[in-house]
């Protein structure tokens, strides 16, 4: 998962083992690889002479200093360069897009979204050997265990023949090739597109396009159904309807009075439909469908998600968003740890205060600001937190009794 925030200077010191302990670590390491059946060659090719690689644990410690607001993380990534590029990648591997959406039922446009936003269309597959990296991550990492069995997922991938381990390049984190599947996702989903025995997810597209198209189609997508469309909603919207998790079907939307923001029916949709606020309910509006859960899958950000939309929309000839950027700002991870905690203090549950603005974080800030007759769309924006700092103050000063805590939501909330 992989979103782009400013990062914290302070970092901790490496290493925290001493060297003699991860060359203990790796020969055990080996030993219960070479037992799972990976051969001695394989072993040797990706392990012999590996150091822990300081640069992969700085960046699996660094933080997020501030959030990022959708509008933000939309126009770093849906630039004219990136749609210029997309339409012309379509057209000059017009052939190939035409035999993956004829048998995945995956939208061209979709694809060359993911390819875009994954790599820069090919152009930054990373340069961190993969065998290396998840060494690194699998004994000194935050999951330690996820990034031991992705290593052995890495390393039968070059027992089979796909790669060999000097090539073995990706992210830091272990994502590889064109569409950065992590090695489980590459043993599970990835295909050989072009039919030459193996499966080269750097240099071959076929491969990559191919075994992109195939894990949506198994992660349940609907072939002629959209990610998300911008929506228009009707004046004195219940802002507590828009979230992720109530879902209606698009003709009771429709009766709402949700409508598309270029005047056009709302697709027609098997199953039932969203609306989600990205930046607050001064922000664009977005009814997202089934298809918006298969790229959640993908990656859990929902700025991604809604990106990925979008640029695919801009990639078929369809215009910028209609809607304004929503509250300017974003706060820090600092302040919303700040929020949090007040939310905790005054009885609203937004779980532990860790900075992340999570499902049950928003849940608190809704039924917050339901209390307090304030839109109630439960994003954290800058002018939330100073509403609850001014509220936590004043019951500073207030008689307890006077002050109870709100341990329960209002009548119909989450």
């Amino acid at each position: 998962m992989r979103k782009v925030f400013f990062l914290l200077a302070a970092l901790a010191t490496f290493p925290v083992h001493a060297e003699g302990d991860f060359d203990s670590w790796l020969a055990a390491f080996r030993q219960d690889a070479g037992a799972q059946g990976i051969s001695a060659a394989t072993l040797d090719a990706a392990l012999n002479g590996i150091a822990p690689l300081e640069r992969v644990v700085e960046l699996d410690r660094r933080q997020p200093e501030f959030l990022q607001t959708f509008a933000d993380y939309l126009e770093r990534r849906v630039t004219a360069n990136q749609v210029a590029r997309g339409q012309a990648l379509l057209q000059e591997h017009a052939a190939l897009f035409d035999a993956v959406e004829r048998q995945y039922g995956v939208s061209r446009t979709v694809l060359v979204a993911f390819w875009g936003l994954e790599t820069n269309y090919g152009a930054t597959l990373g340069s961190f050997n993969i065998p290396a990296s998840l060494a690194t991550l699998a004994y000194d990492g935050r999951r330690s265990e996820f990034f031991r069995s992705q290593l052995l997922d890495a390393l039968r991938i070059v027992d089979a023949g796909h790669v060999a381990a000097a090539n073995m390049n990706g992210s830091w984190a272990g994502a590889m090739g064109h569409m950065q599947f992590m090695p489980s996702t590459f043993r599970a989903y990835a295909v050989d597109g072009d039919g030459d025995g193996r499966i080269d997810l750097w240099q071959s597209l076929p491969d990559a396009l191919h075994s992109a198209a195939n894990y949506l189609q198994r992660a349940g997508w609907r072939a002629d159904e959209p990610v998300a469309l911008e929506v228009r909603l009707p004046q004195g919207f219940d802002w507590r309807k828009a979230r992720v998790a109530h879902r209606l079907p698009v003709a009771a939307w429709t009766a709402l009075g949700v409508q598309a923001v270029d005047g056009t029916a709302l697709p027609a949709a098997a199953g039932k439909a969203a609306i989600v606020l990205p930046q607050g309910w001064q922000g664009p509006a977005f009814m997202v469908f089934d298809n918006f859960d298969v790229v959640m899958q993908w990656n859990r950000s929902l700025s991604y998600a809604l990106t990925v939309a979008q640029l695919a929309r801009q990639v078929a000839g369809g215009g910028a968003l209609a809607a304004q950027a929503g509250e300017a700002g974003a706060l820090s991870t600092a302040q919303l740890q700040a929020m949090q905690q007040a939310l905790n203090e005054m009885g609203f549950d937004a779980g532990t205060a860790d900075g992340l603005p999570g499902p049950r974080t928003q849940s608190a800030v809704r039924r917050y600001q339901v209390m307090h007759e304030l839109p109630a769309d439960g994003y954290p924006a800058p002018s939330v937190l100073a509403h609850i700092e001014r509220t936590r103050a004043a019951a500073a000063t207030a008689s307890p009794l006077t002050m109870a805590p709100a341990l329960t939501a209002p009548a119909g909330q989450p």
